[in-house]
């Protein structure tokens, strides 16, 4: 099939559940190449010569990146002026040493604490929000109902000078999107994964049981805080805005608790991107399955990360049709990382075969190629040149 649309025309026809001239790939992430290059632009750049759908995310995460908030990309993340923050070591038991930070605030201080492993990889500091504290902490920042009045100082809204600086900072790339036909991406939004960040994931699921209240009275403390960046992010011209929702799965959430707790706040965020007329991706990786019809009700646009690991791609596919675009298909770590060869062009055959025939598919290793070598981008250019192959043949329904 000859090329008709451009990139972002294409993607748009995906997001929208239509067929576009051929199947999009796009990847999700791709750390290994990043790393590789010495700023965004040039990250693009690298993407565009591999023929890739080529996606500008804003605000533009550089190569390298140092913040408190490491794991939650976008917008910065700005307490109130008024707090006060400390950190010290403290020597244990046993001769180690624990990490302490408080954060001083007009309505109490809270203080998390985790031990300085061998793989604690933030030397001395504890950032405020990172995967890393999950396992490790031994007192988690908020553990009770009295913290939620000291944890809004540490959520504020994003400010005028930070919404201009956003604005300022991305305009370049918004032209460079223009100029090569590219689609833009804004976010990421974030939920039950800052419970995680905050309490901790076993002390989420007791949560759930034990202190229902609690936890949805946090809850609705970070999606005000979420609907809040949002607004700020959709004062640009995005084409899709994406909600990180790793520990939103079934690994946490029975899928009675997770239309408990969790759909009416994504309803809702959903309503203000369509309004905006952003398309919505909701990122979830894993143990998915059995919420694929709540998601599926809840407005989502797409499903970001579909794993072929994790998902029955066939059911899936029927699920989706017309109502959900998915997003993956192709195992990043085990197959493209440390797959062979022919199993990158068979995960790639197959996830085109199951769903690509149905319309709203964008190929994409999940739900990160983080390395970079010979061998794995020896891999890397297999999925290239297998859906290159593929692309145009499996382009229409029933083809």
């Amino acid at each position: 099939m000859t090329t008709t649309m451009t990139s972002r025309e294409r993607l748009l026809a995906a997001l929208y559940c239509q067929q576009p001239d051929h199947i999009p790939c796009a990847f999700m992430m791709y750390k290994g190449l990043k790393n590789q290059c010495t700023d965004y632009r040039q990250f693009l750049e690298a993407q565009i010569a591999l023929g890739l759908d080529t996606i500008v995310e804003l605000p533009p995460r550089p190569p390298v990146v140092v913040n408190d908030h490491y794991n939650l990309h976008g917008l910065p993340v700005s307490y109130d002026p008024r707090v006060r923050i400390r950190g010290w070591g403290e020597t244990n038991d046993t001769g180690g040493t624990w990490l302490v930070k408080e954060y001083e605030t007009p309505d109490g201080t809270l203080r998390v604490e985790v031990p300085k492993t061998r793989d604690w990889p933030r030397g001395e500091h504890v950032p405020f929000l990172d995967d890393h504290i999950v396992p490790n902490a031994r007192k988690y920042l908020v553990d009770k109902p009295d913290d939620l009045k000291a944890l809004r100082h540490l959520l504020v809204p994003p400010t005028q000078d930070e919404i201009e600086a956003y604005q300022q900072k991305s305009q370049a790339y918004l032209d460079f999107a223009r100029q090569h036909g590219l689609l833009v991406a804004g976010g990421w939004g974030v939920g039950a994964d800052m419970v995680g960040w905050l309490c901790g994931l076993q002390n989420l699921i007791f949560m759930t049981y034990r202190q229902p209240d609690f936890l949805r009275d946090l809850l609705g403390v970070i999606a005000d805080w979420n609907y809040a960046r949002m607004r700020a992010a959709f004062s640009l011209p995005l084409d899709l805005y994406i909600k990180r929702a790793w520990y939103e799965n079934c690994d946490f959430w029975t899928p009675v608790n997770w239309k408990k707790y969790l759909q009416s706040s994504l309803r809702r965020e959903v309503e203000l991107a369509h309004q905006a007329g952003v398309k919505f991706g909701y990122l979830i990786t894993s143990q998915a399955m059995p919420l694929i019809d709540l998601i599926i009700e809840s407005g989502v646009d797409v499903l970001v990360g579909v794993d072929p690991r994790e998902y029955d791609l066939q059911a899936l596919a029927v699920k989706a049709q017309g109502r959900l675009c998915l997003w993956g298909g192709v195992n990043g770590h085990i197959t493209v990382e440390n797959g062979a060869p022919e199993q990158v062009a068979q995960e790639v055959e197959d996830a085109m075969q199951r769903l690509a025939p149905l319309g709203g598919f964008i190929l994409s290793p999940v739900d990160n190629v983080r390395e970079y070598s010979p061998e794995i981008e020896k891999n890397v250019k297999v999925l290239i040149e297998s859906w290159e192959r593929l692309r145009d043949v499996i382009a229409s329904p029933g083809a």
